[in-house]
C-alpha cells in the first residue's frame, strides 16, 4: 500500500519545520509529503526547497492562492495530486512520534477512516521547542497537556480500536483515509470558508457512504504545538452546513474534489 501525508500549512514556516524535521525521523516514511499550502507567503515556499534540496523525502508543495481560509480547497488539491492510496491528513502545527506514519499504515482498515489523538503542548514548551528544535518526549516531561495520549501500547491499542460512527472529536489534525473513500463524497466541502465543521461534515458523508470511523489510542502519537485560536466569524454558517448534510443525509457534495480529479 503505497501512503501519501498531507500537511496543511498557512504563513507559520517556523511549525512548519519542526512538523518536517519529525517527518524525517519517521520509522517508516511517506511514500511522498505534500504541503496542502493555503497562499503562505514566499519564506514557506523556501522552507520546502530546502527540505526538497537537502534530505531524502519526496515533497511536492501544493499552493493556492491566499483568499482567506479555505482549508478545504486546499486540502481537495492537495489529495487529487497524491499518487498514494492511503491519506493521512496532519495539520502544519504537529509534531510527529517516529512511529506515527507506521502506526498509521497498520491501523489502514477497508470501509473504515481513522481518527487519531494528540497531545497539546503549553506555551512555555512550545517557546523552548522553537529555541531548540530539540522535541523528544516522555510520558513525564513538563509541558503536556492530555498526557493520558502520550503513552504508546500497540496491544491495548488494537483492543480500543473498534468501529463506530460517532461525530465527537472529528479532527483532520490526525486523520487517514483511502483515496478512493475520499473521491467517492466528492473530498471537503469547499462551500466552508473560515475555520471550523469542515471536518465533521466531511466525516457525516463518509459515515453516509458506510465508511466507518475507527479511532486510535495510544499509537500514531502527535504532539501539537501551542497557538492562538482562529477566529470563529464563520463557525454560525458553517455549523448550518454540517446541520443540513446530517438532516439530509448527504454521501457526496457538489463543491468538492472532483473538479481537480484528472487536472491537476
Amino acid at each position: 500500500m503505497t501512503c501519501s501525508l498531507v500537511i496543511t500549512t498557512y504563513n507559520w514556516k517556523d511549525a512548519l519545520e519542526l512538523v518536517l524535521l519529525s517527518v524525517q525521523k519517521q520509522s517508516l516514511l511517506p511514500d511522498e509529503i505534500i504541503i496542502a499550502d493555503d497562499g503562505s507567503r514566499d519564506d514557506t515556499k523556501e522552507l520546502i526547497t530546502h527540505f526538497k534540496n537537502t534530505c531524502n523525502l519526496n515533497i511536492i508543495h501544493s499552493w493556492q492562492e491566499d483568499d482567506g481560509f479555505r482549508a478545504s480547497a486546499s486540502r481537495n488539491k492537495a489529495i487529487a495530486k497524491a499518487s498514494g492510496e492511503y491519506i493521512i491528513l496532519i495539520d502544519g502545527d504537529m509534531i510527529l512520534h517516529k512511529d506515527f506514519i507506521e502506526d498509521h499504515v497498520c491501523f489502514a482498515t477497508k470501509d473504515h477512516f481513522v481518527q487519531g489523538s494528540r497531545i497539546l503542548l503549553t506555551q512555555e514548551r512550545t517557546k523552548s521547542i522553537f529555541k531548540s528544535k530539540m522535541f523528544e518526549f516522555s510520558f513525564f516531561d513538563k509541558g503536556l497537556k492530555n498526557r493520558k495520549n502520550r503513552i504508546k501500547f500497540k496491544l491495548l491499542s488494537n483492543i480500543l480500536s473498534k468501529s463506530n460512527r460517532n461525530l465527537k472529536g472529528i479532527k483532520t489534525c490526525n486523520m487517514a483515509f483511502f483515496k478512493k473513500d475520499c473521491i467517492s463524497v466528492n473530498g471537503f466541502n469547499e462551500d466552508f470558508v473560515g475555520w471550523g465543521r469542515e471536518d465533521s461534515e466531511f466525516a457525516v458523508r463518509l459515515l453516509n457512504n458506510n465508511i466507518l470511523r475507527k479511532n486510535i489510542k495510544f499509537s500514531a502519537i502527535a504532539y501539537h504545538i501551542f497557538h492562538n485560536e482562529n477566529s470563529r466569524e464563520m463557525l454560525s454558517v458553517n455549523d448550518d452546513i454540517l446541520e443540513n448534510s446530517i438532516k439530509s443525509k448527504l454521501i457526496s457534495c457538489k463543491n468538492g474534489i472532483g473538479k481537480y480529479i484528472g487536472s491537476i
